[in-house]
């Protein structure tokens, strides 16, 4: 792993969840970032995630 990769990786740790203000969790089969208490999940798009409520994917 190189350090890039784990910038983003704390990176991605520090972000929350923009509805509930939650620690997300990183889905890395489906790059997306997942906010359990509010049920969406943050698409990453070329290494930037969307914290966009509309762009959220829900989740059940």
């Amino acid at each position: 792993m190189s350090s890039e990769t784990k910038a983003d990786r704390r990176m991605l740790e520090a972000l929350v969840c923009p509805l509930t203000q939650a620690v997300l969790q990183y889905d890395s089969e489906r790059h997306e970032l997942v906010s359990k208490p509010a049920q969406l999940a943050f698409p990453i798009r070329n290494g930037i995630p969307i914290m966009l409520v509309d762009e959220a994917r829900p989740i059940e």
